[in-house]
């Protein structure tokens, strides 16, 4: 019998992003608060970039867009947000979708794999993903726990199971 295997990956559904963002300029744009204030989130080339005359307001339109990605299924642990800059007469945060698990992060997850899951249970470095293979899919399931019970920086999904 073939071995069973799933990926791990930390990917972020770019249109989902776009979705959040577009969602967060509609309410700024409608909400009292930030009436008169210069407030404004949107795309600065791979970055988002989100603007107010003060820094409460910055700081309040990234926790409007943080909610917004929180509703659509997106961790927060593949938002990197910076922190508020004073440029000229407005506040500016930068933030970035950090995607792919770097192959530091991919040896940890492989070490916990190898070390507490089950026997006979492999773990591949393959780019920005991790191929997990086994005989058992009974110890693909008990792998897939135990991650789930980890805490890392980085999001993680796993993928085709097969």
């Amino acid at each position: 019998m073939a071995d069973s295997s799933f990926d791990i990956v930390s990917k972020v559904e770019r249109q989902e992003v776009d979705n959040a963002l577009n969602q967060t300029a509609k309410e700024i744009s409608q909400r009292y608060d930030f009436k008169g204030t210069g407030a404004s989130i949107s795309w600065s080339g791979e970055k988002i970039l989100m603007e107010a005359s003060g820094e409460e307001r910055v700081k309040a339109i990234l926790d409007v867009f943080q909610s917004k990605l929180v509703k659509r299924g997106i961790s927060l642990k593949s938002l990197d947000a910076g922190e508020p800059q004073l440029s000229g007469k407005e506040y500016k945060i930068f933030a970035s979708i950090e995607e792919g698990i770097s192959q530091e992060n991919a040896k940890k997850v492989a070490k916990i794999i190898r070390d507490e899951g089950p026997k006979g249970v492999k773990a591949q470095v393959q780019g920005d993903e991790l191929r997990v293979s086994s005989k058992s899919r009974d110890d693909l399931q008990t792998v897939q726990a135990l991650l789930k019970g980890q805490d890392f920086e980085f999001a993680l999904q796993f993928v085709n199971y097969r």
